[in-house]
């Protein structure tokens, strides 16, 4: 009996963790109140009684017998099981509705005063929903299925013109919900989009509209200008890219290294979405060759996709000086030159994001005798995506964890001889979800080393534009939801400027909401986008299969080299994983009583 519950309890976290975006949150939070019930023992009041109470009155809610009254009696109820309840169980429902009522109170009132949920249900697809471009996965991967990889690259161009980039470096949300994983692991929805693009061949591009006589400048030829440059230029807007750096990418060049993303093929990329007729004007820089002002008079709205370029310090003593460098400036000069000199030094790089890994990785490939990774958190603590990390020691980087840096040390000679750090312990949770690390009352140790490379975060270089009347908040400029910039019409600004920094595909999900957006200010009609037909729904047979996982490279050969670690799919593999899509699009997801519209608009 008990491990038919425990089947059954584990079933129950995969569909919470699958959940798709859009799900009315009013009708999520009732089952998590009816799950909080079942689970009370019944020994305290307020936990047996308080949550029966509040699942009652959100059950009247979704049903249309709600009032406005019942969300005051719902917050009541929800602060009194909060603040006396005996255990965990009814503490943490009660704050779990609080917050619901205050992030998602616009729909817990569209319940009570008009007895239905915000927007319209459009039975969200998980995967796509998860998508920040919203891509139609299940269409290109069932396209994929039937033999035909240039309509599926066709079907992804219609929401990311960069399929190159995220078949090859996306972090793939979309994965995190597929509901593949309920019968044993996820499609491999990366692997699939990069052998579409390799099997397609040059794909053309769709006949832009005609001229509207409208102009838009993009400063920033990152992800977030390129694709928004993309969609205006399709719309029949006179588009111009204006980029700091000699050439188009932003962090897509200057950040990513060879080994993930071959600058050849983000190449062809950039030049496809320029052969719509979008001039590029590079190593243009705002505030010395032009001005937010000249470029209002000039074009009839502009685009600011200005990324983080900035590094941030650690704020330590002996940290300014020759051989402690910041990841992003390390990157853009391996990309750049001349080539670091590493060859023979211990490395010692500090940080635990997917840019400390690229940095560490890097240093190995150009010949460092050691390279340590230090992180003040644990391992499993690491924003960086764990087979980045398990690439990174599997190349023989060594990682230092709960390890504060205190100072660097340097000789008589104002070298870099190590580095000092500080043991620390997992201690509460912090804002971030993760325990934060505390002193562990132990002597401080030295990490010897030559070089320290800093890879703790990005910052915008917002000053200018902060000059120029833009507001900014913490080196970020700020915007309304549409992306538009306050008090200044015609200004939007988006991507990691806007977000702090992100992922390619949030930058492409951005770019794209900016292009409609202000499209819709020149006075554009709403698109409609020709949509590639999609193949019918084919049942599946529900047996467990394995995943396809892409292969990589030898360790040991590719640390010589700076050729992709990954390799990619065959036609059979891709065949026999494009099987595996349950074809969400058109199972599982009819209308219900509740959630709202997915548009990439908002």
């Amino acid at each position: 009996m008990e491990s038919v519950v425990a089947e059954m309890m584990n079933s129950m976290q995969h569909r919470v963790a699958l959940a798709p975006a859009g799900i009315c949150p009013v009708e999520m939070t009732l089952v998590f109140l009816r799950l909080c019930h079942a689970q009370s023992c019944g020994k305290c009041v307020p936990c047996r009684i308080g949550l029966g109470k509040m699942a009652d009155i959100i059950s009247d809610l979704v049903e249309g017998r709600g009032d406005p009254a019942l969300l005051s009696t719902l917050e009541a109820t929800a602060r009194a099981v909060r603040d006396t309840s005996d255990c965990v169980l009814g503490v943490h429902a009660g704050s779990m509705v609080l917050r619901n009522l205050d992030e998602f109170l616009d729909d817990f009132q569209s319940h009570a005063l008009e007895s239905r949920c915000v927007g319209i249900f459009a039975g969200p697809i998980p995967c796509q929903s998860a998508c920040p471009a919203g891509v139609n996965v299940p269409g290109y991967i069932a396209l994929i299925r039937e033999g035909k990889p240039k309509e599926a690259v066709a079907l992804i161009r219609e929401d990311n013109p960069l399929p190159t980039v995220c078949a090859l470096i996306c972090d793939h949300p979309c994965e995190a919900h597929c509901r593949r994983r309920m019968l044993d692991d996820a499609v491999n929805i990366r692997g699939l989009k990069r052998y579409a693009v390799e099997a397609s061949g040059d794909v053309p591009l769709p006949e832009p509209l005609p001229p509207t006589g409208k102009r838009v400048a993009v400063v920033g030829g990152g992800p977030a200008g390129l694709t928004c440059a993309y969609y205006l230029a399709l719309w029949g807007h006179d588009v111009t890219i204006f980029e700091k750096y000699p050439k188009l990418g932003g962090m897509l060049r200057y950040g990513i290294p060879e080994y993930r993303l071959p600058k050849a093929l983000l190449d062809k990329e950039i030049e496809r979405i320029l052969s719509l007729g979008i001039p590029a004007k590079t190593s243009v820089e705002i505030g010395k060759d032009a001005s937010i002002e000249g470029l209002r008079r000039e074009y009839d709205a502009v685009f600011l996709a200005i990324g983080c370029h900035e590094d941030r310090k650690l704020g330590i003593e002996g940290e300014d000086g020759p051989d402690v460098v910041s990841a992003v400036s390390f990157l853009r000069q391996v990309i750049s030159g001349p080539l670091p000199v590493l060859r023979g030094k211990i490395v010692a790089v500090v940080g635990g994001g997917n840019v400390a890994m690229d940095a560490a990785r890097t240093a190995v490939r150009l010949g460092a005798r050691e390279v340590k990774l230090v992180y003040r958190r644990r391992r499993e603590d690491m924003p960086a995506d764990p087979k980045e990390v398990t690439g990174a020691l599997e190349e023989g980087v060594d990682l230092i964890d709960l390890a504060a840096p205190v100072r660097v040390t340097r000789n008589d000679r104002g070298t870099v001889t190590g580095l000092v750090i500080r043991p620390m312990v997992a201690g509460p949770i912090d804002d971030s979800g993760r325990p934060r690390p505390v002193p562990a009352g132990r002597p401080d140790e030295t990490v010897e080393c030559d070089v320290i490379i800093v890879a703790i975060g990005q910052s915008s270089e917002s000053r200018r534009f902060k000059e120029e009347g833009i507001p900014t908040n913490r080196d970020l400029l700020v915007t309304g939801e549409d992306l538009s910039v306050p008090g200044i019409p015609g200004v939007f600004a988006g991507g990691d400027c806007v977000s702090g920094p992100a992922t390619a595909v949030k930058a492409v999900g951005h770019g794209k909401t900016a292009a409609l957006n202000i499209h819709t200010y020149l006075g554009g009609e709403p698109v409609e986008t020709a949509r590639h037909p999609i193949p019918p729904a084919r049942p599946s047979d529900m047996m467990p299969s394995g995943r396809v996982e892409l292969k990589e490279r030898s360790p040991l050969t590719r640390v010589r080299d700076f050729r992709m670690v990954e390799n990619g799919m065959s036609t059979e593999e891709a065949l026999r994983e494009a099987q595996r899509c349950l074809r969400c699009d058109h199972y599982g997801c009819a209308p219900l009583r509740s959630g709202r519209w997915y548009a990439w608009s908002r």
